[in-house]
């Protein structure tokens, strides 16, 4: 494997409309960011993905992008964004854009030419269709529900938008729409940042056919990803992408793909594929609310310990995966994976250190390093997600009454992780002293920045010592190339790996179940300690004994 700058790296996602608010008006900025660059740096991150900053309508938070050259005066200006950039290369961290190229939004320029005449040039940059006896060109459900097709008024065509109506998706069969978006690309790479974290990359590749399928619901549509997951080619198009941008600049990129071929991993990871890594999502099922698949918490944590060991596996040879308990679309990590009887400051370092120290490149989100929860909200008016709103409103339909379906949302929505940045017990967390646009979380008096960085025990001063320790001259090879080995994987309850490279070995035990584990092995007779997540310290020689969430990593 050609060693890569990126490899080593420790990576930080920054939803910035919630990070730090600067002036007041609620809304975190550029400037909020340039503020906390050192708290980040002394946390041991190297690069910063940014959550959307473009112009845009925020009808999807910033994934509806208006104009792609322009940063959104909610965050600030091109010049808070230039000094944000040089003040964190002063400081030997990269910053990554959110690159949202499968869709724009409705209000971007080339869709308001391309309503005027959407058989024009500029209706080639989309997939506008005429409908069938009165109905939409297909069935295709979207990924926010409702059809996937939406009416342009006064006429017989559609557009097509995989997700919201205001976000019609881009025609990747447009050689001059193409030239757009890759010299939009290179302009961002040539004004210094590092690479991009890729929203939805998958979708861009249609059957310009659009053929219906079975209905899979009783609104007699089915979901638009039945589609992509039939078209072939989708490789070719990222082939292009990336030989006409990232791969002139060394850039790093990180996709975030669905619905991807068994086969096709090593096309989008390997020596020379697609991308840098991919974000791994494969235990993301395990733990869905709404599907409830797998039975009991035990069952779901062995299987988790399962998928994440095959993911880890299937990699090994191939590429690195980033590796991801949290982002702006999940829940909060603690409250999504962790049973009650974990869902503690030991639970949560417990799960911190799993993550860490896997094979592959890690991502921490914002919050996530001081055991952020999931916030209640006390109506559907105090979310502000487009993707709750219609899981509420599906749910009432379906006969749920308003405390069930407010309490789905507790459990499933993107506003989980949206809420304000806890950095102090002052008025709303330290995060602006403004009326914030989400919700706080109410448990910030308990739960902040500022009373962690003064905790020897707390969550975040963990996180700075397990971050610490993976980028440690002594152990950071080992960490980031050695290979991963499941450890004594039929033990119920214990997620054990070893990390290994040349003669040297270094292991992660962690206890997930409730009650104390007996490990048979012998990492402690002449071994040490490197990191433990509880003041107990276990010894033996042929076994040792792990308290319930206690994680123990050992050399």
């Amino acid at each position: 494997m050609n060693k890569k700058w990126w490899h080593d790296k420790v990576a930080y996602q920054i939803y910035p409309k919630s990070f730090r608010d600067t002036n007041g008006d609620g809304i975190g900025d550029l400037k909020g960011v340039t503020e906390k660059l050192d708290y980040l740096k002394d946390l041991g991150i190297d690069i910063i993905w940014l959550s959307p900053i473009y112009q845009s309508p925020f009808v999807d938070e910033g994934y509806d992008i208006s104009d792609y050259y322009q940063i959104d005066e909610a965050f600030g200006t091109m010049e808070d964004f230039d000094t944000l950039l040089a003040e964190a290369k002063k400081r030997d961290m990269h910053i990554l854009m959110d690159l949202v190229i499968n869709h724009c939004s409705d209000k971007h320029e080339w869709f308001q030419k391309a309503l005027k005449d959407p058989e024009g040039e500029y209706g080639d940059y989309f997939y506008f269709r005429k409908g069938k006896d009165g109905n939409p060109p297909s069935n295709y459900r979207s990924y926010f529900g409702g059809s996937a097709w939406e009416k342009v008024e006064g006429s017989d065509y559609y557009y097509l938008h995989m997700f919201a109506k205001e976000q019609p998706d881009l025609n990747w069969n447009n050689e001059k729409l193409l030239k757009e978006l890759y010299d939009m690309i290179n302009w961002w790479l040539e004004k210094g940042v590092s690479g991009f974290r890729i929203d939805a990359i998958i979708n861009i590749k249609k059957d310009p056919d659009f053929e219906s399928f079975e209905p899979d619901g009783l609104d007699g549509l089915a979901w638009v990803w039945r589609m992509v997951e039939k078209v072939e080619g989708v490789g070719e198009l990222l082939e292009d992408l990336k030989k006409n941008t990232f791969e002139r600049y060394d850039a790093f990129t990180v996709a975030e793909v669905f619905n991807m071929k068994e086969n096709e991993l090593s096309q989008f990871i390997g020596e020379n594929g697609h991308f840098s890594t991919m974000f791994d999502f494969s235990a993301h099922p395990v733990f869905d609310k709404k599907k409830k698949p797998y039975g009991s918490t035990a069952a779901r944590l062995e299987i988790m310990k399962h998928v994440l060991f095959q993911s880890q596996l299937k990699c090994e040879n191939v590429g690195f995966m980033a590796n991801v308990l949290e982002n702006h679309d999940c829940p909060r990590c603690i409250d999504r994976y962790l049973p009650p009887y974990a869902q503690n400051d030991t639970g949560a370092k417990m799960l911190g250190t799993i993550s860490l120290l896997f094979r592959g490149i890690p991502f921490l989100y914002q919050g996530q390093e001081i055991g952020m929860r999931n916030c209640r909200m006390e109506s559907i008016d105090d979310y502000d997600d487009i993707g709750t709103r219609w899981e509420y409103q599906t749910a009432i339909e379906a006969g749920a009454t308003e405390e069930e379906a407010l309490e789905a949302c507790y459990h499933s929505s993107r506003d989980n992780a949206r809420t304000p940045m806890q950095w102090d017990d002052s008025p709303n967390a330290g995060f602006t002293t403004g009326n914030p646009w989400l919700k706080t979380n109410p448990n910030y008096k308990e739960i902040n920045v500022k009373a962690q960085l003064q905790e020897e025990d707390s969550i975040l001063s963990y996180y700075k010592e397990l971050v610490a320790l993976r980028r440690s001259p002594e152990y950071r090879e080992i960490f980031t190339y050695g290979t991963f080995l499941p450890v004594l994987e039929d033990v119920q309850g214990l997620l054990a790996y070893e990390r290994r490279l040349g003669d040297k070995s270094i292991f992660v035990f962690a206890n997930l179940s409730e009650k104390e584990i007996t490990v048979r092995h012998n990492v402690l007779a002449g071994g040490r300690i490197l990191l433990n997540n509880l003041r107990e310290i276990p010894t033996g020689e042929d076994e040792f004994t792990l308290k319930s969430c206690q994680v123990i990593v050992a050399l």
